[in-house]
């Protein structure tokens, strides 16, 4: 995707002791009217929270168009930084279609001179990313958003909204217009449901057109015989029901996506393997092929079904970069293995953005693979992000050891290769932020 007028470079001023002021100005892709709907609409909150700058918010008042005080509490090793902070954002029209975005933050630290002197540039630092990180993240969406704004909103129900993707996907929906329904067993979801006993609120989807199933237990811990029944019964029972709802429903949705995952193809070494590449005969494999083959009665009713082949997702916020970057930030990272298996990789971004392409695409269908183009061996990904993060790679996990710790899973997932090319993806159209690995880790990581 074009990333055309790139963020000016942040000024930042020391208006008192202890107190900076932080401005950013960006050109945008989109009307000054855009912009304003886009930060005030449901979500837009939580959109712009880095997954690599944890914060928990203590205290909020005010908005886009009035400015906003926020008090945040953000960690700082062991210890935790209060911050005072003022954020006002100005939308300035220079045409019919393009605006610039100005965020100017004014934070305090507390116990001057003291706090200034301890966490003073830390602090400068963290907000000037968060803005270059913030800009980059609001033109992508407005694309994104733009380039299906003619195909209007839809009213969307969501498994898994709360999981590692849904926390990304629902905000994102959100800022577009969608009106989104979360389906859960919790009393926060606006759907309740409980897969094991085959029970939804069928009544809470009517009049939903689009329905995005992605429930399911966590494959990465030890596989124990009863985590496995797990894995296989939280895929397969829970799309079997969302798509025979789906069938019941009066109007029927018009789309079902499901998650899937690459991990149905099986290791198969350094052989190329595309939407249309058959199936492994390892676990996942298994469990991949029953899981897909649960969503055919929604196929049957004529409901368009698409199942999300995903590979590894990128984010600080879960996943797997989210257990490396300790041991790396650390000086131990290294590669797994041999090093030479393939790693299908996605950034969590691109992986937003390339559901919302199959909602909005009519003519994907059956299995999308969801990786970026340019897959890597575990060498190059242990080198590249040690690269980004200015650290060694050295270190490396022998696969006897990563075995003894994690069984079979280790086998089938961390020593696993798989060299997945997403070749529907890219001939419907599909433009992805990140193509390479080193700029998905850098914006992942708020390194821009």
């Amino acid at each position: 995707m074009a990333q055309s007028g790139q963020p000016a470079a942040v000024t930042a001023v020391s208006r008192t002791p202890n107190t900076t002021e932080v401005v950013l100005r960006s050109e945008l892709p989109a009307s000054a009217a855009e912009v304003f709907a886009w930060h005030e609409r449901p979500g837009a909150l939580q959109r712009l929270i880095p997954p690599w700058m944890p914060a928990r918010v203590l205290s909020s008042q005010g908005g886009i168009r009035d400015g906003a005080t926020v008090t945040l509490l953000v960690p700082l090793g062991p210890m935790s930084l209060r911050w005072d902070v003022e954020h006002v954002h100005r939308v300035e029209p220079i045409g019919p279609d393009r605006c610039v975005l100005e965020d100017r933050i004014i934070f305090r630290l507390p116990l001057a001179p003291l706090g200034p002197l301890v966490a003073g540039d830390f602090a400068r630092d963290r907000i000037e990313r968060m803005l270059q990180w913030r800009h980059a993240l609001t033109r992508a969406d407005l694309q994104r958003h733009g380039a299906f704004a003619k195909h209007g909103a839809h009213r969307i129900a969501i498994t898994g909204a709360t999981g590692f993707i849904g926390d990304a996907l629902v905000p994102f929906l959100k800022g577009g217009g969608h009106e989104v329904i979360t389906v859960g067993r919790g009393t926060s979801s606006d759907v309740r449901w409980d897969p094991s006993r085959g029970a939804i609120d069928a009544e809470g989807l009517a009049g939903v057109n689009v329905v995005i199933h992605l429930a399911g237990a966590p494959i990465a811990e030890r596989w124990t015989d009863e985590h496995k029944r797990e894995l296989r019964e939280s895929r397969v029972k829970g799309t079997r029901l969302i798509a025979e709802s789906c069938a019941a429903m009066d109007p029927r949705p018009d789309l079902l996506i499901c998650a899937s995952a690459i991990g149905i193809y099986g290791s198969r070494g350094d052989e190329w393997l595309d939407d249309s590449s058959a199936s492994g005969d390892d676990f996942l494999s298994d469990i991949g092929r029953e899981w897909e083959a649960a969503a055919e009665p929604a196929r049957a009713a004529g409901i368009r079904v698409v199942h999300l082949r995903t590979g590894i997702v990128l984010s600080p916020g879960g996943g797997a970069l989210a257990k490396m970057i300790t041991p790396f930030m650390l000086g131990a990272g290294g590669r797994l293995g041999s090093g030479r298996q393939w790693m299908s990789w996605i950034s969590r971004e691109d992986l937003v953005g390339a559901i919302h392409f199959a909602m909005q695409t009519p003519s994907l269908r059956g299995p999308v693979n969801l990786t970026a183009p340019e897959p890597v061996t575990n060498s190059t990904f242990a080198s590249t992000l040690g690269r980004v993060l200015h650290r060694p790679s050295f270190a490396a996990v022998p696969a006897f050891a990563l075995k003894a710790v994690f069984g079979e899973m280790a086998e089938a997932t961390i020593l696993a290769s798989q060299r997945v090319r997403p070749a529907k993806l890219t001939e419907a159209g599909f433009q992805f932020l990140h193509p390479t690995l080193s700029s998905a880790l850098r914006f992942e990581l708020g390194l821009l």
